[in-house]
């Protein structure tokens, strides 16, 4: 409920306070637009180091005819974005030592070693991020339960979608000193096993928080809504000492201890609301309450204070694990320390007794319901690359001997060699190692190498991956994700049976599959609980500034970049919503000039989605040096029938109301004058499973070039809406660009279009093995392609198609450039991302 700058509630409908008390015209301690974007520039974009900055200063003086540069060197850009009151959260440490018994004597070096922790209030962060007005729209201030459309039946999005925050809504409802407060879940993250900084003495790893209001896209996503929190300290020892109960035990108590210091100031907020200014504009009164913690599974049992191998959200034995147990709770846990001898609880339930979770000192959290879902590390590290693709190699080596397994996995590395080029794909030209595999193509190349129980296997785990990824997860998904993970367990026997697992998967990070249904309820979809979101938030705030720092003692500069970049963050979200900026963009908003890197324009777009399905513009500026006319086009591509094609195309345009284009080429309207050839068209489109920006939308490359980065030609295969009525493959078609085109006709209209070949189904439903559509180049009675000309709205976005192998090795002439003209079958890749997944079912 909205209310007052001093917490009394007022009426719905009363309009926000004035946003600001500050000018439009008031820059703060940048003094002027230029000096600030240069600051940002310099500091954000470029991220230069304090001698380029003196260097760039030094010239820039040099060449402004005698007057001064913005800033004169480094310390005064430092100075000023300093001094920005806006998103300035200091940093603060403190120290902990060992305060246990010591041996009379050889103590241990640990036990006299100060561990030192740095922190930011999280109760200011906090403040911060809910003071954002870029998260307006999507930010909710309470829980919801959220059906489809005339039906009962449930759908799962962003965090406050699950039962978990409604839950902890109600307890504050019942509350009177309470009633009314807005509730808002603080979410904890890190990875300890991946991430460390080495300063000094001590090993620090970083913590991270955000809030479960924001949208999941936006957390995906940052911008500024996952903020840097803490850095632990990680003890260290002599090896002698490593193995020492009571060095691990302190280890683990330290942890403990230290986050609960570090979470103090938000302790106050979990009882009494605070007055806080929400998004819209409003004051509302703030609950706050610790949320889900995202950890991969050795922090888990940090975190818990499990035994290592059994479940932090079961009670199952280690020995099978799929077997179930009871949940997990804070008050059984409590009562089994009270009533059993610590070696007891150790052995039978799992828990150390010597380790007390930091969530206890905090109202209203359980660390075992908050231990979040992982798909990066429970699922693509771990029950992918660490088990399957493991799997797979020892089965090869059981069947075929070492050499003979060497032999076959090369075959596959030819096939991962062969696979057509597709954006967010890297390409491997001489293979990539198995290793090295991935789920987008790991099932079509194993085909023929492996027995079809196995290809099974890995398509029913890589179905539960990519449904659980899905951005709403409906009461259907969940039947599904169920079907698909029963498949699994099913099909993933054969490897019991070849004698690759004879102990059987009694394995935590393939465990935790069985939880996913539960956690889905609980705190929504999965994609916005997730160690990738902390990986990902790790290169920005702790590898690049790194990068940038002197490497002596580097955890201080590291700090002082943080905060710079959250002032910095800040006074842009105050600047554009006073209106001094205009709304940061992508920089890739419009089309790709002709020969434009990929990299340099596609992939994620930080813009806010104003299409329904997707937006295919061609390249800014046309093809140099390529044809000017319709029939020399027709004689460049080899294809006389040209100019018919695109008589069909503007009959077509023309008469949209008929069903049917005429048969006879005289009726068919005539194009003669001067067109431009473009290499390359964006695809634009709302993506919200995959990497995105804060609208969920992705930006991807389309290619029709003669000659790739001076290499063989590149014509890249595209879904074509075809059928509004139908979903899924149904609706479309698959199509190879053989050349974009742009032409102006005599109605004054300009016309974007392809020149496609045609793709046909195999057959009318996927193939049942992998689970994936067939298609095949078409033809027409006289045996040539069966060629179109469309216009770019038709276009989807690409597909991408892996050739159908068989049992024939890859001859070493086939490559990425030419397999697409080579093989006469392919299946359609849904497994390339979670975008083709969904458009590809």
């Amino acid at each position: 409920m909205k209310c007052d700058s001093n917490g009394r509630y007022i009426d719905p409908n009363t309009p926000p306070p004035p946003l600001f008390e500050r000018s439009s015209d008031d820059w703060g301690p940048y003094g002027s637009r230029l000096r600030f974007e240069t600051a940002e520039f310099i500091f954000r974009e470029a991220e230069m180091s304090a001698s380029k900055i003196d260097k760039l200063c030094y010239l820039w003086g040099c060449s402004s005819s005698g007057g001064q540069p913005p800033f004169l060197d480094h310390k005064e850009l430092y100075k000023t974005i300093d001094a920005t009151e806006l998103g300035d959260v200091r940093w603060n440490s403190f120290k902990l030592k060992f305060n246990g018994e010591r041996p009379a004597d050889n103590i241990p070096p640990w036990m006299d070693e100060p561990y030192e922790y740095w922190f930011r209030d999280p109760l200011s962060l906090v403040e911060n991020i809910l003071s954002n007005s870029e998260f307006h729209g999507e930010f909710d201030y309470g829980p919801y339960r959220d059906f489809t459309t005339g039906d009962s039946k449930r759908r799962f999005e962003h965090f406050m979608s699950g039962d978990w925050a409604w839950s902890q809504a109600d307890a504050i409802a019942r509350d009177p000193s309470t009633h009314g407060a807005t509730f808002v879940p603080i979410i904890l993250g890190s990875d300890k096993t991946t991430v460390s900084v080495a300063t000094g003495q001590n090993d620090y790893w970083p913590v991270y928080l955000s809030v479960g209001n924001i949208h999941n896209n936006v957390r995906r996503a940052h911008r500024n809504g996952v903020e840097l929190l803490a850095f632990l300290a990680i003890p260290k020892a002599a090896k002698k000492y490593t193995d020492d109960p009571t060095f691990r035990r302190f280890k683990k108590q330290l942890f403990h201890v230290a986050m609960s210091k570090i979470l103090g100031s938000l302790k106050g907020c979990m009882t009494v609301p605070r007055v806080m200014k929400c998004p819209d504009g409003h004051f509302h009164r703030v609950i706050c309450g610790i949320g889900p913690y995202i950890a991969d599974y050795p922090e888990q049992v940090l975190i818990s204070g499990i035994v290592q191998n059994w479940c932090g959200r079961c009670t199952a034995s280690p020995d099978d694990l799929d077997a179930g147990g009871p949940t997990r709770t804070a008050q059984l846990m409590r009562a089994l320390i009270e009533e059993l001898q610590a070696s007891a609880a150790w052995d039978e339930w799992g828990i150390d007794a010597n380790v007390v979770p930091f969530t206890e000192d905090f109202p209203r959290a359980d660390i075992y319901q908050l231990l979040a879902p992982d798909i990066l590390h429970q699922l693509i590290k771990g029950g992918f690359k660490d088990h399957l693709v493991e799997w797979v190699g020892k089965y090869l080596e059981l069947v075929y001997g070492k050499a003979g397994a060497k032999e076959q996995l090369a075959d596959i590395d030819r096939r991962i060699a062969a696979a057509p080029p597709f954006p967010g794909l890297r390409r491997f030209p001489d293979g990539r190692g198995f290793s090295q595999w991935t789920g987008d193509d790991s099932k079509a190349l194993m085909k023929g190498h492996v027995p079809t129980e196995i290809v099974q296997t890995f398509r029913a785990f890589l179905e539960f991956c990519y449904i659980v990824r899905q951005n709403v997860i409906t009461e259907d998904t969940l039947s599904d994700l169920k079907t698909a993970l029963d498949r699994f367990h099913q099909h993933r026997e054969i490897f019991r049976d070849v004698g690759v697992r004879v102990d059987g998967f009694s394995l935590p990070r393939q465990h935790s599959l069985v939880h996913y249904g539960a956690l889905i309820r609980l705190f929504g979809a999965p994609n916005g609980l997730c160690t990738s979101i902390t990986e990902s938030k790790h290169i920005t705030a702790v590898k690049k500034p790194w990068r940038r720092s002197s490497k002596h003692n580097a955890l201080g500069q590291i700090l002082r970049t943080n905060q710079r970049l959250t002032q910095l963050a800040a006074a842009r979200a105050d600047y554009e919503a006073r209106g001094m900026l205009p709304l940061e963009t992508s920089r890739t908003t419009q089309g790709l000039n002709d020969g434009e890197d990929e990299d340099e324009r596609a992939g994620i777009v930080d813009e806010r989605p104003v299409l329904a399905h997707s937006d295919v513009k061609l390249a800014r500026c046309h093809a140099r040096g390529r044809a000017r006319s319709v029939p020399a086009l027709a004689v460049e591509l080899g294809i006389p029938t040209l100019s018919r094609l695109i008589g069909q195309f503007l009959y077509e345009q023309l008469h949209r109301e008929t069903v049917s284009s005429p048969t006879h080429p005289r009726c068919l309207p005539v194009f003669t004058g001067p067109l431009k050839v473009f290499h390359s068209a964006t695809a634009t489109f709302v993506s919200p499973s995959d990497p995105s920006g804060i609208g969920s939308m992705r930006r991807e490359m389309i290619r029709a070039i003669p000659t790739w980065h001076r290499g063989p030609a590149r014509y890249d295969t595209i879904f074509v809406s075809t059928d509004d009525t139908a979903n899924g493959m149904l609706s479309m078609e698959v199509a190879r660009v053989l050349s974009f085109f742009s032409f102006v006709y005599t109605n004054g209209y300009s016309y974007p279009c392809a020149l496609i070949h045609w793709f046909d189904r195999i057959a009318d439903e996927p193939d049942e093995l992998t689970g994936m559509w067939m298609v095949k180049p078409s033809f027409i009675k006289d045996g040539t392609k069966h060629l179109s000309v469309i216009h770019v709205d038709s276009i989807v976005r690409n597909a991408h198609l892996l050739p159908i192998f068989g049992q024939e090795r890859v001859p070493p002439y086939i490559n990425a450039h030419n397999s697409l003209d080579i093989y006469r079958s392919f299946y359609v890749n849904r497994f390339a991302d979670h975008h083709a997944f969904e458009l590809a079912s």
